[in-house]
């Protein structure tokens, strides 16, 4: 049975919908690594503090791991029963992030810490629109030969995945 379940992808991909969706039919919690990492005003912790943070919260039995955050895969992975990546399309992550400022702008989110409300900005679009480009090859150098992980690349194979049970995934 799965008791810990990493959820990475793009920005704009649905980690935090798939996640809660995950959690929901697991029966697991759900952490927002969103939530852990920002301080208000959208300020970065020191890399020593995030990471000891994350740490502590994989430390736990049970969860299900919202967030991509690169630089703590090594302290995940090791705990993680299942890898779900959401690597959709660079069109469909920039869609959906602005639709999601548009939505929410100004607006604080349960998902996120407090102090740090919806925003959006070149550099987050740039980060985006690049993720294949720099941050997936990264991803995949963490991730090795990690098994089992569930790598879906489309709005269907997630609607797809999510009709099954998170437990009999398939292994892609």
């Amino acid at each position: 049975m799965l008791k810990r379940v990493a959820v990475i992808g793009n920005c704009g991909a649905g980690k935090t919908w798939l996640s809660a969706q995950i959690a929901r039919k697991l029966d697991l919690p759900v952490v927002h690594l969103d939530a852990h990492f920002w301080r208000p005003g959208w300020v970065q912790p020191d890399q020593d503090e995030w990471r000891a943070q994350v740490a502590e919260l994989v430390k736990e039995d049970e969860w299900v791991l919202d967030g991509n955050y690169t630089s703590s895969l090594d302290l995940r992975l090791p705990r993680a029963d299942l890898v779900v990546w959401l690597d959709l399309g660079r069109v469909t992550c920039e869609y959906r992030a602005v639709r999601r400022w548009w939505t929410n702008r100004g607006k604080e989110r349960a998902d996120r810490a407090a102090g740090c409300p919806e925003a959006i900005d070149w550099q987050f679009l740039k980060y985006v629109w690049r993720f294949r480009r720099d941050t997936a090859p990264r991803i995949e150098a963490a991730l090795g030969d990690f098994q089992p992980l569930v790598r879906l690349r489309s709005r269907r194979e997630v609607a797809r995945y999510l009709q099954g049970d998170p437990g009999d995934i398939g292994w892609r």
